[in-house]
């Protein structure tokens, strides 16, 4: 439980400087001087709704970042472990406070697949966590395995980043 609120604090914390984040962006990253796009795998793991949610909208906000660099910014989610239950329309075993973090779980995924973020999900995990494919939010792409996705992107040049 307290692990929970130190990760909830510090993402509310990261949260909040992105948006705080003056608009010239170039000054604030040396990194940004030789880029034209920036490429990134997201390992996405975590079981609970809430921070998970929170991840997710990290992940968008960041996009929405490089873009206004004109980075070019090609991002892809990988949902393996437990949190592919998140990602599904059964609701079953989720409190009512838990299913209002996975239905702000759903709008961001429909919000940052309409911007172009790529999501998948890996069918072994769905096995394993007993989770329909059938009942998958419509926007993800069912994979077999995840950590061949993940791969497949490091090799063409993605940043892995593990969210979990």
């Amino acid at each position: 439980m307290k692990r929970n609120t130190i990760t909830l604090l510090n993402l509310f914390i990261a949260i909040s400087l992105l948006c705080a984040v003056p608009t010239v962006y170039g000054e604030e990253y040396e990194g940004l001087k030789d880029i034209k796009s920036a490429k990134a795998i997201f390992d996405e793991r975590e079981s609970n709704p809430k921070t998970a949610a929170m991840h997710l909208k990290l992940i968008h906000q960041t996009y929405k970042d490089f873009a206004k660099m004109n980075k070019g910014p090609v991002f892809v989610v990988v949902f393996i472990g437990p949190s592919v239950k998140l990602i599904s329309k059964n609701r079953e075993g989720f409190s009512p406070e838990e299913q209002k973090s996975i239905d702000e779980i759903a709008n961001t995924i429909s919000a940052m697949s309409k911007d172009g973020i790529k999501s998948e999900i890996c069918l072994v995990a769905a096995k394993v966590f007993n989770v329909d494919p059938a009942s998958v939010l419509p926007e993800i792409k069912r994979v077999g395995n995840g950590w061949i996705s993940m791969t497949v992107y490091q090799t063409q040049g993605y940043s892995l980043v593990p969210v979990y």
